[in-house]
């Protein structure tokens, strides 16, 4: 049998500068069934920092909301929170936060012999073909997504 962990993050009390840690219940270490009912687990592990699980290099690594539905084939959603960390490096199929033409812009990086392609994970949208006339840049990778299920 599994422990329970416990979900812990950092707040910003009332007081200016004051930061705490709030503690809450979850089931990290356990499986959850998306079908049949599992017997909830009876005993407490080690805290999860959700700063230490999702962000490995704080000093490269920011938060941004996605806006819009060109990337719902990868899950991402409007108003969902992305991780980026700009420390690690794109490779073909990253999901990247990108500047084309001085336009942010989240894509599917795809890396061919010649050509790069900033393609959308929505049969809507047409991908971007990276030409040389164009100024492109990549910020960075998304590490992560967090979407929020209540409305």
């Amino acid at each position: 049998m599994e422990k329970l962990s416990i979900f812990k993050f950092k707040s910003y009390s009332n007081e200016p500068n004051h930061l705490q840690n709030i503690y809450l219940p979850m089931l990290f270490s356990s499986t959850v069934s998306c079908g049949f009912p599992s017997p909830a687990e009876d005993y407490i592990e080690t805290p999860l920092d959700l700063n230490e699980y999702l962000i490995t290099k704080p000093a490269a690594t920011f938060f941004v909301r996605a806006k819009g539905d060109s990337m719902v084939g990868a899950g991402i959603y409007d108003g969902d929170l992305l991780i980026i960390d700009r420390s690690k490096t794109p490779i073909h199929d990253s999901v990247v936060l990108a500047v084309v033409n001085g336009e942010f812009t989240l894509k599917r990086l795809l890396k061919f012999r010649e050509r790069v392609v900033l393609s959308p994970e929505n049969p809507k949208y047409q991908p971007i073909t990276i030409t040389e006339e164009m100024d492109f840049r990549i910020w960075g990778v998304v590490a992560y997504s967090v979407h929020k299920h209540i409305k």
